[in-house]
């Protein structure tokens, strides 16, 4: 091959190994392809670590049990409440990975109520209108998720008191069993309060911004927003079902 013939094929090959290059570096990304949640994170299961991470944050270790399709359902809608709304950009919501979250019986949480507010305001919008908007429609996903969470939960503790009686009578159940078995009724009633302070703190939250939003401009479809919250707010209150604490581990929502 000639001199002028190798220097256009070198020519040619280095878009190609760049390319390769930049496609390696990709799939060493920990997210999915263009930064998108990994397909291994998306699966039925794929909200279970709540259980560890919960019962894992006051010293306890987590069942072992399989999820039942009422626990797992208590599961995914549980992650709705506990992932702080406005917590990531919105591109973020579709390019970023998922990410677990700790819950907050992690003694290095700390609650900062005015993070949802800030977010709001500092976000790009084209007008308040549409940040009061946006305010109004994360209140009303909350209102509307409400309902069908505490449904799962209330049918989740049912099912444990029935475990929990059958533990009682039952005369061959294993020493393992009988520890998956607590660890799972654990789980199920920490997760329940978990949503129950995640519910707290986003009210909080969402009057905080309510109130920087008056003061900065007002408008009178704040009152909307008012009404809503204090709906949300009253129905937090006031939940269809409590799950006992465990090991008398109380959370607040100051910060």
């Amino acid at each position: 091959m000639s001199e002028l013939p190798q220097r256009i094929a070198k020519r040619r090959s280095i878009p190609a190994l760049l390319l390769l290059l930049a496609g390696a570096t990709l799939c060493g990304c920990s997210g999915g392809d263009f930064g998108r949640t990994r397909a291994d994170a998306r699966n039925d299961d794929m909200h279970r670590w709540l259980g560890a991470e919960a019962t894992g944050s006051v010293g306890m270790k987590a069942s072992q049990f399989q999820l039942t399709d009422p626990e797992r359902q208590l599961r995914d809608l549980a992650y709705q409440f506990i992932e702080a709304p406005l917590s990531r950009p919105a591109w973020k919501s579709v390019f970023g990975d998922y990410q677990p979250l700790p819950s907050p019986w992690r003694q290095k949480v700390v609650f900062d109520r005015t993070a949802y507010g800030r977010n709001l305001i500092d976000e790009p919008h084209r007008s308040f209108a549409s940040r009061y908007s946006l305010l109004i429609d994360n209140v009303r996903d909350d209102i509307t998720r409400f309902e069908p969470f505490f449904a799962t939960a209330i049918r989740v503790i049912e099912l444990d008191r029935k475990r929990s009686a059958s533990l009682k009578v039952l005369s061959d159940v294993s020493p393992r069993e009988r520890v998956d078995a607590i660890a799972r009724m654990e789980e199920n009633a920490l997760i329940v309060q978990w949503v129950q302070v995640s519910l707290e703190r986003r009210i909080s939250s969402y009057r905080w911004a309510l109130e920087r939003l008056v003061i900065q401009t007002p408008d009178n479809i704040a009152a909307d927003a008012d009404r809503l919250i204090g709906e949300l707010a009253a129905q937090t209150a006031n939940p269809p079902v409590a799950a006992q604490p465990v090991l008398g581990r109380a959370v607040t929502v100051k910060g």
